[in-house]
């Protein structure tokens, strides 16, 4: 068997990116797997008939025509800046994300939610006003809001570029008005939540996970990390999960697309279910910037969808957790 010429593993834990804040703008556009998304390429699913109607909805907010009242409005339709396409992970949400961003003319920007706040972080809040003013589009992808802090910079953000003619995209797996329930205090900043839910027009999508929809799929698992990684083609790293899983808590959330940056593959030995919940939502975000750039997982250990608990998939988090896991299943299938 020819082996395809590589280089040696490195560590990912030897990695120490670093982002300025030109480094960060420059990055808000929709990631390589959904550069080429288009409605036309979405596949909705007949047995839901809500993922066509959010299809045509979008199509109707890039537009300019809003977004039709929503899918279960009682009120008459009123025409609102934003449109928020809520759903289980899978269905599609950030491929119709990704999708409007690219029919829309001007200056626009996408990104994760953390990767707004982070840069709001690095650039101050009034640069980054001034940075976002004018722009005719913001699409904010997995809008989460887990501290009340998040909450009100981004009622207020949000509410600035509105103000000023901006329109605003987002995608979640909760309803605007439920954003940090479970999380924090939710009724202590019921005002902030209800401005943030006030400025969208809510799409439900319903419908089963596309990454799991011919086989009740699970996570692979490596019998031997350093061969599997010795048959891929590209730039790999190994690490012990332990150690990794220390190494995200000195690496800054927003950082993480850097650190994995030009990477086929990673190798984790080691893996094993977690037990910090603080270290739980860091991998959680480390596995949405691996899925991003669709870099192949291979383990050994436990089986990556099975490293959360019982107690943290039934707390206020369970759907990040539930999202990681579907990907998860997905990056250690990658065919080699």
């Amino acid at each position: 068997m020819t082996v395809p010429h590589q280089t040696a593993p490195t560590r990912l834990v030897d990695r120490l990116p670093e982002l300025s804040g030109d480094q960060m703008v420059a990055q808000l556009v929709p990631p390589p797997q959904f550069a080429g998304a288009t409605l036309e390429s979405y596949r909705p699913d007949r047995d839901y008939p809500s993922q066509g109607a959010a299809v045509a909805a979008v199509r109707a907010f890039a537009t300019g025509g809003g977004a039709g009242g929503g899918l279960f409005s009682r009120r008459k339709p009123v025409a609102k800046p934003g449109i928020y396409l809520d759903g289980g992970f899978g269905v599609g949400k950030t491929h119709l994300l990704a999708a409007l961003w690219s029919m829309v003319k001007g200056r626009k920007y996408f990104g994760t939610f953390i990767e707004y706040t982070s840069l709001v972080g690095a650039l101050g809040y009034a640069r980054a006003v001034e940075l976002f003013r004018g722009a005719s589009l913001l699409c904010i992808d997995e809008f989460e809001l887990d501290d009340p802090g998040d909450t009100r910079l981004m009622a207020r953000l949000l509410g600035e570029l509105v103000a000023s003619g901006t329109r605003i995209a987002a995608t979640s797996n909760t309803p605007p008005n439920a954003l940090g329930e479970g999380r924090f205090a939710a009724q202590d900043f019921l005002r902030e939540i209800d401005s943030l839910a006030a400025k969208f027009e809510t799409l439900r999508i319903d419908g089963l996970d596309y990454r799991r929809r011919s086989t009740d799929a699970h996570a692979t698992v490596s019998a031997d990390v350093s061969e599997d990684l010795a048959a891929v083609s590209g730039a790999t790293t190994l690490d012990d999960f332990t150690e990794l899983l220390a190494h995200l808590a000195r690496v800054h959330p927003s950082r993480y697309v850097a650190l994995v940056d030009g990477l086929s593959a990673i190798g984790l030995t080691g893996v094993h279910e977690l037990t910090s919940q603080t270290d739980a939502l860091r991998f959680v975000a480390f596995v949405d910037r691996l899925y991003d750039a669709q870099v192949r997982v291979i383990a050994d250990g436990v089986a990556l969808d099975a490293i959360f608990p019982e107690e943290m998939l039934s707390g206020g988090y369970r759907k990040k957790y539930l999202r990681a896991t579907s990907r998860l299943v997905a990056l250690t299938n990658i065919d080699a």
